[in-house]
């Protein structure tokens, strides 16, 4: 049977390479644009097929050696086979074709992405799956598709070095851990000082386990703080060390001593500070603030936006329907002796709905939504009449519903940037402004 010959166009979000097989689109995993391969259709649609890489006739300018030795194995990445350019572009390409096919936006005024200082070692966030196979404790990653641990034995390369030395720290720690079997995670935080480490398990903690980890506290460098997890202690029991992570934000004006922010362990935070930073910093420049203006921030966090932005306008009010983020967030705003924000604990549409009703003036909304994007809160954003919208996205598709949304309530997109977030996957972090 001769096998189908296609030249991959493009990259979807979802990872996959496009072509067609018969004027049907097909999309093809592990490939990159320009490969020129063979294909085996491995699922038939109504509208599309899916196939996998019989053989690869010739490859694409953009291909590359990936740097994980279980890279296509674990279901964490899905470019580093390409070229850290050629995934800025598609990404960029990504982003306004999915705006220009949901809200009508041109491309034109996509920017280029941001790209990561860092392509790899730059993720300051992650979780580990823990098993036990022949008896050896194996830390790693779940095989795509499957519940199947596959050991990350030389780490992970998009990781900070520092989580990979604590990583590897833990590896023969686990091995004698009382109870081994019912571990299954280890989550590792990294801060701009300080790692913490989380050990999830089933059941109900005993003494034995908790006297093995203090036992070897002063020899679990880098980590400096530990906590065990179980499903009935949500927030994990501290075993040692430290209870937050702390990380630095810029202000406006490079004179000024950054805003030290903190965030419990297992709380939401961004997973590369680096970008964290240039986010914030484009924010900056979208936004133009000026000292006369009252910013509200939606979904605020731990305020990690809110805190650093103070100092540049008259006002903030953060809204977030996290209590644990919002208790962080004041802490936050306490330690850095910021008087101008205040935070609420409350659903996105209701929050607007208050601000609308007390007649607050709002100048400026940023907003920072799930993956799920904001669009219940959307028509109350317009009723507040802000002069300018900043949104920050991690999915563009619900961004695109959500401004063809704001653009049936009267505002424009000036511009859209890709940050680039997450390097070697398809995800796509991005920065709106919409103005009326």
């Amino acid at each position: 049977m001769t096998l189908p010959v296609a030249t991959i166009d493009k990259l979807a979000f979802g990872g996959n390479g496009v072509c067609r097989i018969g004027g049907k689109v097909c999309f093809v995993p592990f490939s990159s644009p320009g490969d020129e391969v063979a294909l085996r259709v491995t699922a038939q649609k109504k509208s599309y097929c899916t196939a996998s890489i019989a053989e690869i006739i010739t490859p694409s300018p953009a291909r590359t050696t990936p740097e994980c030795s279980i890279f296509g194995l674990c279901g964490g990445c899905h470019w580093q086979h390409i070229s850290y350019s050629a995934q800025l572009e598609q990404k960029r390409n990504i982003l306004a074709e999915t705006l220009w096919r949901g809200a009508r936006v041109p491309a034109d005024i996509i920017g280029a992405a941001v790209a990561a200082a860092l392509p790899y070692g730059y993720r300051n966030r992650l979780q580990f799956k823990v098993a036990v196979q022949h008896g050896k404790v194996v830390l790693g990653f779940y095989r795509q598709g499957t519940h199947q641990v596959e050991d990350a034995a030389d780490g992970c390369p998009i990781a900070a070095p520092i989580i990979n030395q604590a990583l590897n720290r833990f590896r023969g720690v686990l091995q004698l851990y009382p109870g081994i079997e019912a571990v299954t995670q280890l989550s590792i935080d990294a801060g701009d000082s300080g790692v913490i480490v989380f050990i999830h398990q089933a059941g109900s903690i005993t003494e034995n386990s908790r006297e093995y980890v203090r036992s070897l506290a002063e020899d679990l460098w880098p980590c400096t703080g530990l906590f065990i997890k179980t499903d009935r202690h949500a927030s994990g029991e501290k075993i040692w060390g430290d209870s937050e992570i702390r990380y630095r934000m810029n202000q406006a004006d490079p004179d000024q001593k950054p805003v030290e922010l903190t965030y419990p362990p297992g709380g939401f935070a961004q997973v590369h500070q680096r970008q964290n930073v240039s986010m914030l910093s484009l924010i900056r420049q979208l936004g133009a603030f000026s000292a006369a203006e009252h910013l509200l921030d939606l979904y605020c966090g731990n305020g990690n936006f809110s805190i650093p932005l103070a100092a540049e306008v008259a006002s903030v009010v953060g809204i977030e329907g996290n209590a644990d983020s919002v208790l962080a967030a004041e802490h936050n705003r306490d330690i850095n002796k910021v008087a101008n924000v205040r935070f609420f604990c409350d659903d996105a549409a209701f929050g607007v709905k208050r601000i609308f009703d007390e007649g607050r003036k709002i100048d400026t909304v940023l907003l920072d939504p799930p993956r799920s994007g904001a669009g219940d809160v959307v028509a109350g954003i317009a009723r507040l009449q802000p002069g300018k919208i900043i949104y920050v996205s991690c999915d563009p598709s619900t961004l695109a519903r959500d401004c063809g949304l704001l653009s049936g309530c009267g505002y424009r997109v000036v511009t859209s940037v890709p940050v680039d977030m997450f390097p070697q996957t398809f995800h796509i972090e991005s920065v709106t402004l919409l103005c009326k």
